[in-house]
């Protein structure tokens, strides 16, 4: 199995196995040990060592495919722009350089992301295009289209914060978020999906959060976009599987400046957030690798959330109980009759640190 950014491999136990340590895609052996050389006739090892004789290399898992990944200039979106290159992808970094707010701009974190890419031999261009608007949203695909002749996969990552509690929410902050989140998920994956209609394949995977599948305080604009992000994309799911196209959710516990704003003015304040600090970007990357891999082909309309080394489905939404009355309800009867058959199974007024109760493992 191949182990980290360095690309260690592993062969079997080390009491009988041959192992092979690679510079992760590059031909240089930095060494190699055999314990049993008869072992050497084993698949995997058997692979390495034609790859150090022909100087052939390893293939990541989306080798040729070319993705663009949205908000890649810093935290969940650069990790996974920069594992989609190690993996061999082409990345198209998009990235405006704005605040958590969204205000300002800079192009200084998508170079970052880019200069680590080529750091590491892969492959990236970088856009500045918003998502929040159908023509820029085009662009980010046709950048694409220019640069590397195809689009094999989307990463819909961008986002802003405007939090603040909902009586005082003013229109610009609703606006603001659901125009990021929600309507830049839309505009970007209704660009490229022309184009995985012609070529019949295709990836999307976009970013939600336990706040739109949970609950929080104090985010009524962004759990409303990241929950709608989830029925977006089941739809998409939907509607595009007859072109072998496939539309996954992941929503990602990080601690990233998105996450930055959480109060820390209690000791169990503090607690919690030494607990999301264990949780660095770099945990969600792998899964939304593998969501844009071949390997996913039979994975589409699911929500995964990823938590430091956990990984959970989550579920949708399903009835849980029904009441029945012949010849209908009037309002009196609903509030005597079926309100007290249901409540037991009530949806408590929860958020995530309440479902997920237990530590980071």
């Amino acid at each position: 199995m191949l182990k980290g950014l360095d690309g260690a491999a592993q062969c079997g136990r080390a009491s009988e196995s041959a192992c092979f340590f690679l510079k992760k895609r590059t031909k240089k052996l930095l060494s190699v040990c055999a314990a049993t050389p008869g072992l050497l006739r084993g698949g995997v090892a058997l692979s390495f060592v034609r790859q150090i004789h022909t100087g052939e290399q390893m293939a990541g898992i989306v080798e040729g495919k070319v993705v663009v990944v949205t908000g890649a200039g810093g935290g969940i979106g650069r990790e996974i722009a920069v594992m989609m290159a190690g993996e061999g992808a082409k990345v198209v970094i998009n990235d405006l350089g704005v605040s958590v707010t969204g205000d300002g701009g800079s192009a200084t974190p998508a170079e970052q992301t880019r200069a680590i890419i080529n750091q590491r031999g892969g492959e990236a261009v970088i856009n500045t295009e918003s998502v929040s608007s159908w023509n820029s949203a085009r662009r980010i695909v046709q950048c694409a289209l220019d640069t590397y002749g195809r689009i094999d996969g989307v990463v819909n990552n961008a986002g802003i914060l405007r939090d603040v509690i909902f009586h005082k929410m003013t229109e610009d902050d609703w606006n603001a978020v659901i125009n990021v989140h929600l309507s830049g998920a839309f505009y970007v994956s209704r660009a490229a999906a022309e184009h995985y209609r012609k070529q019949e394949s295709g990836s999307f995977v976009h970013m939600s959060s336990t706040s739109g599948l949970i609950g929080n305080f104090g985010q009524a604009n962004y759990s409303a976009a990241k929950l709608g992000i989830t029925a977006l994309s089941k739809s998409i799911a939907l509607d595009m599987q007859r072109y072998n196209v496939r539309s996954n959710c992941i929503s990602p516990f990080a601690w990233s400046r998105m996450t930055g704003s959480i109060p820390v003015n209690t000791p169990e304040q503090k607690a919690r957030m030494e607990k999301i600090q264990q949780m660095t970007p770099d945990k969600n990357a792998p899964m939304a690798v593998f969501l844009t891999s071949d390997g996913a082909k039979a994975v589409s309309g699911q929500v995964f959330a990823t938590r430091h080394n956990e990984i959970f489905l989550m579920s949708s939404s399903r009835p849980v109980r029904g009441v029945h009355h012949d010849g209908g309800w009037t309002p009196t009867e609903v509030g005597q009759i079926a309100i007290p058959a249901l409540k037991g199974s009530f949806m408590p007024l929860d958020r995530s640190g309440e479902v997920f109760t237990w530590d980071p493992v």
